[in-house]
């Protein structure tokens, strides 16, 4: 078999496979953008800690409604934005800063999770919830990553400068009336809405995987957002090509597999990447002597 024949073959044969390719790498289209701004943002944790905040509503669909996806989504993303608005009010209105506030709540809202999925459905129930179906996705479900990803892109083309500016500078977007507060509140909605629809994909503890690891990659090869935002789709969707590619050749789970193909990216970036590379570093050191 040959290489072509390797990458190019299960794709071709298999509707499945095509399925998950096309989900697969619309998430990564929608989802791995806004990783850029959370890195950017010094919030990369707040990704995970939402990913687990979204698990709860999940659930309370699933006991009222069974697998229906829009009833999952719509509880998704209502605890999700219940988790992300009490982690601030608690941030504010008490001592604790926001980091801990949002871990507290993300831990409260993953043991929630998981104990309302375990009273009415199976162990693998629990699993596609956990670790999402990206070889088993309907209409519905490639639908709504689409969709989502699509509006995500169109969002962020709206607000992009306001997003920019109020990552760099909240301060003076605030004194020049750039409504900084509305234009965090719409990003964390961009937020929840792709971790929301990307669970049918990878499931809610993987999702964000996708979400922060490409942009974290990203960081190190171009420094200005405007690159890092391209950059990290293409990191997202050559990591889903990848880990789909391992999963159907060496028979491994596929979310795991897309996962880790993004690490290595990542792991790789951090030796080689030119903005700050560990490979780099050194040869900037012996350098910068000969210009002082």
């Amino acid at each position: 078999m040959t290489l072509a024949q390797w990458v190019v073959s299960p794709f071709l044969d298999y509707g499945f496979m095509r399925r998950a390719l096309a989900g697969a790498c619309a998430l990564s289209l929608g989802a791995s953008p806004l990783g850029v701004f959370l890195v950017l943002r010094r919030m990369s944790l707040m990704g995970d800690a939402m990913s687990h905040a979204i698990l709860p509503g999940v659930a309370a669909g699933f006991l009222l409604s069974g697998l229906s996806l829009s009833a999952m989504m719509l509880g998704g993303i209502a605890t999700g934005l219940a988790v992300a608005l009490l982690a601030g009010l608690v941030a504010r209105l008490t001592p604790l800063r926001e980091d801990a506030s949002f871990a507290s709540f993300y831990l409260i809202s993953l043991g929630l999770g998981v104990l309302l999925v375990s009273l009415r459905g199976s162990n693998m129930d629990l699993l596609h919830v956990l670790f999402g179906t990206v070889l088993g996705l309907d209409d519905a479900s490639l639908l709504l990553v689409t969709a989502t990803a699509s509006a995500t892109l169109l969002a962020l083309a709206a607000i992009y400068r306001l997003l920019v500016a109020e990552c760099l500078d909240p301060g003076f977007l605030r004194a020049s009336g750039g409504r900084g507060a509305a234009v965090h509140m719409g990003f964390l909605v961009l937020v929840v809405v792709n971790l929301v629809a990307g669970f049918q994909v990878l499931g809610t503890l993987m999702v964000v995987g996708i979400m922060m690891l490409p942009a974290a990659a990203a960081r190190f090869w171009v420094r200005s957002a405007a690159r890092q935002i391209p950059l990290a789709a293409a990191l997202g969707v050559a990591s889903s090509v990848a880990g789909l590619l391992v999963s159907y050749h060496f028979d491994v789970p596929a979310s795991p597999a897309i996962i880790l193909a993004a690490g290595a990216c990542y792991l790789f970036s951090i030796m080689g990447g030119p903005q700050g590379g560990l490979l780099r570093a050194p040869r900037r050191a012996r350098i910068a002597p000969e210009y002082s």
